[in-house]
């Protein structure tokens, strides 16, 4: 024992650095158990992650203008074209949103409920908030794919009559998809580490819901606009406080010329999100596992 107390008291660089090893390494083996759990389950995966946003670009722009009930008819094929682009840009951030909250804040609710299974991670031999950020960086992962499932919808599903004018922009669509994705799963470590798991699903009726109507993803958020009492445009500012907003902004401005907020917006605020909701999502993981 003498001999192992001088020798760490000779070299402490180096037992620091087998620390931060182990951390590196339990970090890695977390992420890759949670990457082998989706591999296993990709089906339902796949299933879960395109059945909303397939519904709704088929009835939105299939169903609906073959029965001469196309969102935007009343301007001609041009409003639905304009519509249907608008829509494109919408589901994928929705789909981006619903996946980061789903991929963390479900998960959590059952690991913190009664059998515990949070215990098996917060034993691995790591601090417990690189076990929070694996949680979030599985939940990014997740949202990515996601995206990358959910966007060929838009040249499959639409009626014959209807254009959908995309227009990739390269340079805004691969940084905007990593904020994207890391923004949702850190809301939904935030989700998942604040709302008891009794009371989980009531996250969808009042959290979800609102998030998924108010988040400009059937209407872009210039066009709120509109909206106003005694000449202030109310709705569009009251939008603001939604972090989906900014997501599906970001999208039409990388997939589609339609008017959108400015990206000098977007991108500070997506940030500025990000560190808030890790942050809080942290802190309230740690409480729920040292308490």
């Amino acid at each position: 024992m003498t001999t192992t107390a001088s020798s760490i008291a000779r070299h402490p660089k180096e037992c620091t650095r087998s620390t931060v090893a182990a951390s590196a390494t339990a970090f890695k083996a977390l992420l890759l158990r949670d990457l082998a759990v989706l591999w296993k389950n990709f089906g339902v995966f796949a299933a879960r992650t395109l059945i909303q946003p397939f519904l709704l670009v088929f009835v939105f722009l299939y169903v609906f203008p073959k029965i001469g009930q196309g969102v935007g008819g009343s301007q001609g094929a041009g409003g639905e074209s304009a519509f249907a682009t608008i829509l494109v840009a919408g589901v994928v951030g929705l789909s981006i949103m619903f996946q980061g909250i789903q991929a963390v804040a479900l998960p959590l609710a059952n690991e913190f409920g009664y059998t515990k299974e949070i215990e098996d991670r917060v034993l691995a031999p790591l601090p417990v908030s690189l076990v929070a950020i694996g949680k979030v960086v599985a939940g990014a992962i997740q949202g990515l794919i996601a995206a990358l499932i959910v966007f060929p919808i838009a040249w499959v599903v639409h009626a014959k009559e209807i254009e959908v004018h995309l227009a990739v922009h390269w340079p805004v669509l691969v940084t905007l998809i990593p904020i994207a994705c890391i923004m949702t799963s850190s809301l939904g470590l935030v989700l998942g580490t604040r709302i008891s798991p009794r009371n989980i699903s009531v996250m969808f009726g009042f959290i979800v819901l609102p998030i998924t109507f108010l988040g400009g993803t059937y209407y872009p958020w210039t066009a709120l606009s509109a909206v106003k009492i005694g000449g202030f445009p109310w709705l569009q500012a009251l939008v603001c406080i939604n972090p989906l907003i900014y997501v599906t902004e970001g999208f039409r401005a990388a997939l589609t010329t339609a008017g959108h907020m400015h990206l000098y917006v977007i991108y500070p605020v997506l940030l500025a999100l990000c560190a808030l909701f890790l942050w809080a999502g942290i802190r309230g993981f740690r409480h729920r596992v040292l308490s």
